[in-house]
């Protein structure tokens, strides 16, 4: 038989898993709740799939007195909590033999030496082959540090034949100014195509079916413009506060921390033109087109909104205020809702609203995308038959219940002519007897082989942040964030700003 007639000879065959080659990773923040939550149970459950090299090594950095088994169990305890692929004691033996841990701070040249040292043991001992990247999963104030830490110890410099890669979780700077001084420092020490910029939404299963709902069939494509699409409302909520995020999330506020990433970066697939291919720089190219061409309303008082949650109930319990959180500066004028009305100055989104959202506290957790249909330009049905039609729309539900919803009209069974909304779901779970991998362990896995196509570039970051640079400024002049109650949909000028356009924001 030939290879083209069997597929499991082609190269190209896409059930062939990916695995990475000799490899290690080095987790700076090892001890933080993403770390423990996130990236070492993301590790087991690549090594549980049979994804990593069978030398793989983890070294964790921190400012911790452990040796290496203290290190291991840490890794054992997150694994059997987090872990989304079941424990198997053969594979954790193969993974802890290359687990290693630094003790140190971030500017003590002593641990940087020992870490250095460390990598060449296990270049010999696990056959890493010189091959690694380092995760920083650091507040952003110490990447600089950590950074030059590197260079200065030439640990970003790979051997011949070898790779040296970082990892930079956001947010990357919180202004366009401070973001440019980070690429600037970031490429000083690794070149641009080895800085792997994490936006871990863009790991999700439901995320990269955009492109694929859009590219792959015939039937969306021609409705995916301004001749037939009403507005697009984009939405990632939160049922919870802020827990204990206070050091981190106060002062940076919802839009900075949603906004700014997660939501431009879902406009961007959602409105982007059809790439030449799906390679890092195809795809980087068509997302900067949208970005570039994105504007902001010239009156943002009357089309952008912020808020702030007070004391309410959810899920049954009485939950304080943002102002009552435990860290919280009663004066923060700190915004834990925020909304935007965008539009796109191209040919294909011209005069098409994006409203995006965000928000804690707000009536449950969900990020979805809905594109919202125009209404149909004549209608022979009385208008007693369509008092109960809505406007057609297509959701794509990103979390939970992850999978795409169609809302059309349809006729009641009867004798009159009765048209109500109905809806046709597409649910993941239901659809493929694949489980989808979290979006960390396909990220994770796609650094180590090198692969940038989900992970933003600087341009990206640094067009995004002109884009909500004049919004912060704009509320920065203008007041406190308006107060709403924990447990309902955010504060009503919200509702307002979509009301003065003759819409409602979706209640999911």
């Amino acid at each position: 038989m030939s290879s083209a007639a069997n597929p499991l000879r082609d190269a190209q065959d896409r059930r062939l898993p990916r695995i990475a080659g000799p490899s290690g990773l080095v987790i700076f923040g090892v001890t933080g709740d993403l770390s423990r939550k996130k990236l070492m149970p993301a590790v087991y459950d690549l090594a549980n799939r049979g994804l990593l090299p069978p030398g793989f090594s983890l070294v964790g950095f921190a400012r911790r007195d452990w040796e290496d088994q203290d290190f291991c169990q840490v890794v054992h305890d997150s694994v059997k909590q987090y872990a989304r692929t079941p424990f198997r004691e053969e594979v954790w033996r193969q993974l802890g033999a290359g687990m290693r841990f630094v003790p140190g701070v971030f500017d003590d040249d002593e641990a940087f030496a020992r870490l250095k040292s460390t990598i060449q043991d296990l270049d010999s001992s696990r056959g890493t082959g010189g091959n690694f990247a380092f995760y920083l999963s650091v507040p952003p104030k110490f990447f600089p540090t950590v950074l030059q830490q590197l260079k200065k110890h030439e640990l970003s410099d790979a051997p011949d034949g070898s790779w040296r890669r970082a990892v930079i979780e956001k947010p990357f700077g919180h202004d366009l100014a401070s973001a440019q001084e980070l690429n600037r420092v970031v490429h000083q020490v690794f070149r641009q195509s080895d800085v792997f910029r994490i936006d871990h939404y863009l790991g999700k299963e439901t995320v990269q079916n955009i492109l694929a709902l859009r590219f792959a069939n015939t039937m969306f494509e021609p409705l995916w413009n301004r001749s037939y699409v009403d507005h697009v409302q984009i939405t990632m909520a939160e049922d919870i506060g802020i827990g204990g995020r206070a050091g981190y999330y106060d002062g940076i506020g919802a839009a900075r921390d949603v906004i700014q990433n997660h939501l431009l970066q879902l406009l961007a697939l959602t409105a982007m033109e059809e790439p030449s291919s799906f390679d890092a720089k195809a795809l980087v190219t068509e997302k900067l087109k949208v970005l570039n061409a994105v504007r902001l309303p010239k009156d943002l008082g009357r089309h952008t909104v912020r808020g702030q949650y007070a004391a309410g109930w959810q899920g049954g319990r009485k939950v304080p205020g943002y102002l009552e959180e435990e860290g919280i500066d009663p004066d923060s004028r700190t915004d834990t809702y925020a909304a935007v009305k965008l539009e796109i100055d191209n040919r294909r989104w011209a005069g098409v609203p994006f409203y995006l959202r965000t928000g804690k506290r707000l009536g449950r957790r969900v990020t979805e995308i809905a594109v919202v249909f125009q209404r149909a330009p004549y209608s022979p049905f009385d208008a007693t038959d369509t008092r109960e039609l809505g406007q057609n729309a297509l959701v794509i539900r990103v979390q939970p219940d992850e999978g795409i919803t169609i809302r059309f009209g349809s006729k009641v069974p009867g004798t009159s002519m009765e048209i109500r909304d109905v809806t046709m779901d597409f649910a993941y779970g239901e659809s493929f007897t694949e489980s989808s991998p979290e979006a960390y362990e396909r990220l994770i896995l796609d650094v180590l082989l090198g692969d940038a196509n989900l992970f933003p570039r600087h341009q990206e970051v640094e067009r995004s942040w002109e884009i909500l640079d004049p919004v912060e400024e704009f509320w920065e002049a203008h007041g406190r964030p308006e107060p709403y109650t924990a447990g309902t949909w955010g504060p009503q000028a919200a509702d307002e700003m979509l009301a003065r356009d003759g819409r409602s924001w979706r209640r999911p």
